[in-house]
């Protein structure tokens, strides 16, 4: 049924839950300061559009549902965001094919909107208005279509994003509903049946699959604190190699992106009170951290406060901390 939500976040696990919607397997921010977001997720018949602003930098494992197409752009005047290493440039459009993972990295502020719909419709409308075959590739692209094609997609992708904040309960209507879906369709259509691509190359993808093994390796075991010589045995990559690519993908070293997991999930553990987490140093150690002052340093300069105080927090309202959503309309 078609419909819409718009939501404000302070807290990063809230916003990461409702990401999972658009692909979005795992969110490490990595800009410092209070975490700010706003998502807008609008459910059509075929489609599914959304559009978000963040304040913060951060990395997103995003995965593509298979048989999906996810295209993504920036809005607005942020800052541009890398995808699996590719750096996106103004005009350019993001095409993720069916099965697609990869990291995907923001500086500073960033405004981005998205489209989601079934391989099978794109090409199946695609054919119909083109009157000729219209593939999808499954790989990675940035995508640079004529400049008045799309102008024309984010107009009508920000009309509709309006529309939702302002009156979604004009989307649920089914005819209003399938006139936007339509109009975006067409107009996705004219965007991807001219223009120009860069697509990955073989080597790209080499380099993208083992930052998705990077990335799995840690997800499967995130309480063991794994050296740098211990993940390289186990992706069968040099040092020098990981050390390329997580720079070159994740902005960041590998031990630095490590560090960063490990104090994003004693935070965490914090903030929902687990049992067996009950002291800051109990929830630091599990993670690897033996010099307390350091890490306390370093906690605070990356979330605005002692661990402590995170703690105390939970303490005080005596039970589990739930990531909030300031404000939430469901229609």
């Amino acid at each position: 049924m078609p419909g819409s939500v718009t939501s404000a976040f302070s807290e990063q696990e809230d916003f990461e839950a409702a990401l999972r919607a658009e692909g979005c397997l795992g969110l490490l921010i990595t800009g410092r300061g209070e975490f700010r977001a706003q998502l807008t997720q609008i459910t059509l018949h075929r489609l599914r559009v959304s559009a978000a602003e963040e304040r913060l930098s951060r990395i997103a494992f995003v995965a593509v549902p298979v048989d999906m197409i996810l295209m993504s752009f920036a809005t607005g005047t942020s800052a541009l965001p890398t995808w699996g290493g590719i750096a996106v440039r103004t005009g350019e459009i993001v095409i993720l094919g069916s099965g697609q993972r990869l990291h995907a990295r923001t500086e500073g502020v960033s405004r981005w909107g998205m489209i989601r719909l079934p391989v099978e419709d794109l090409t199946r409308y695609g054919r119909a208005l083109t009157g000729a075959p219209f593939a999808v590739s499954s790989s990675v692209r940035c995508w640079r279509p004529p400049p008045a094609a799309g102008r024309e997609l984010c107009q009508l992708h920000a009309a509709a994003i309006r529309m939702a904040q302002a009156r979604p309960q004009a989307l649920v209507d089914a005819e209003a509903a399938h006139g936007l879906e339509q109009q975006l369709i067409y107009a996705l259509v004219d965007c991807l049946s001219a223009g120009s691509a860069e697509e990955a190359t073989p080597v790209r993808h080499r380099h993208q699959d083992v930052m998705v093994r990077f990335e799995g390796l840690l997800q499967t075991r995130p309480s063991q604190n794994l050296t740098l010589k211990e993940i390289c045995t186990g992706l069968d990559v040099s040092e020098r190699t990981l050390r390329t690519l997580c720079a070159e993908q994740l902005g960041m070293s590998p031990t630095g992106y490590l560090r960063l997991r490990r104090m994003s999930l004693v935070q965490r553990a914090l903030r929902r009170g687990d049992a067996d987490a009950v002291t800051v140093s109990e929830a630091a150690m599990r993670q690897g951290f033996r010099s307390f002052g350091r890490f306390a340093a370093d906690y605070r300069a990356l979330f605005g406060e002692l661990p402590s105080v995170t703690l105390r927090r939970r303490l005080r309202a005596g039970m589990p901390v739930l990531a909030r959503r300031r404000s939430h309309l469901r229609v």
